[in-house]
């Protein structure tokens, strides 16, 4: 028992200390520039340095045995206590840990996020919108880093994140959701027609404006629809009609075959005595 108690004590002693000894960085960089990362993690007898690259669960183990994997050799310069990146692009973003092993063990972390200017978003508008239904406009955009934020504008009018703040949209009904660039109108009404177009920033170079988008609104048309219902069954009505004029006139019904016309059979007189004279003929329908 004493024994297991000191195990798990050793074990417990090594998560803390490697927990106080774990550092985290962030460093933002534009594109196609010069990166330099740390290494925080530093042992008097390190006895090897492993660097490993992280991004949406995907780990690469880029600099191990003391060299730099194929991917990195051209782009990466590996010191003691840091690695220079020549030139970085937006895949490079990610996390980056730098392992120290010596004596003890040792950890440090860089979060990389190389800065990339949002492009030109689009803006998703449907072109007409029933009143009193719900509307969805939506505004892409899937290169900018960080990620944009959004903006909606109509009739070249910001929208407010509250309609009820502004007298231009106090009418209207929606929400607006900045950081995915949906806006929801629920429901829709006649003051929403418009032209619309989104803006996507994010402080990286200049905000990127989307072309514009016209959207209009319509009534539910009732009465068409009503007389829709009412030609369809006029027309059922008549195909109905047609079916029990034909039958009734008999241009639906199975004629019978005609039988054959009779067939006369004739048979040959026998022989009779002279002077007797008997017709043998018979007639068979």
């Amino acid at each position: 028992m004493a024994e297991r108690s000191w195990l798990w004590g050793c074990v417990f002693v090594g998560l803390w200390s490697l927990i106080l000894s774990k550092t985290e960085d962030r460093l933002e960089v534009p594109e196609n520039s010069a990166a330099t990362l740390p290494c925080k993690a530093t042992q008097n007898n390190a006895k090897r340095t492993e660097w490993k690259f992280e991004d949406n669960g995907n780990v690469v183990l880029f600099y191990h045995d003391n060299q730099l994997t194929d991917a990195y050799k051209d782009r990466v310069t590996f010191f003691s206590n840091e690695i220079l990146f020549k030139s970085v692009t937006r895949k490079d973003s990610g996390r980056y840990t730098c392992m120290v092993l010596g004596n003890t063990f040792d950890e440090s972390v860089v979060d990389l996020v190389v800065q990339v200017p949002p492009s030109k978003p689009k803006a998703q508008v449907p072109s007409v919108v029933t009143i009193g239904s719900k509307a969805v406009l939506s505004c892409v955009e899937t290169d900018g880093n960080p990620r944009p934020t959004f903006k909606w504008f109509r009739n070249n009018s910001e929208m407010p994140s509250d309609p009820k703040s502004n007298s231009l949209f106090r009418n209207s009904s929606y929400v607006l959701d900045s950081s995915t660039g949906v806006l929801t109108f629920n429901p829709a009404t006649a003051f929403d027609a418009g032209e619309y177009y989104c803006v996507a920033e994010n402080k990286v170079g200049a905000p990127q404006k989307s072309d514009t988008v016209q959207m209009q609104t319509s009534e539910l048309n009732v009465g068409g629809i009503v007389a829709g219902v009412v030609v369809l069954l006029l027309v059922l009505a008549l195909v109905v009609f047609g079916i029990w004029f034909a039958y009734s006139r008999g241009y639906l019904r199975q004629r019978k075959g005609t039988t054959g016309s009779k067939k006369v059979i004739y048979s040959q007189p026998s022989k009779q005595s002279e002077g007797e004279f008997k017709q043998t003929s018979s007639f068979l329908v």
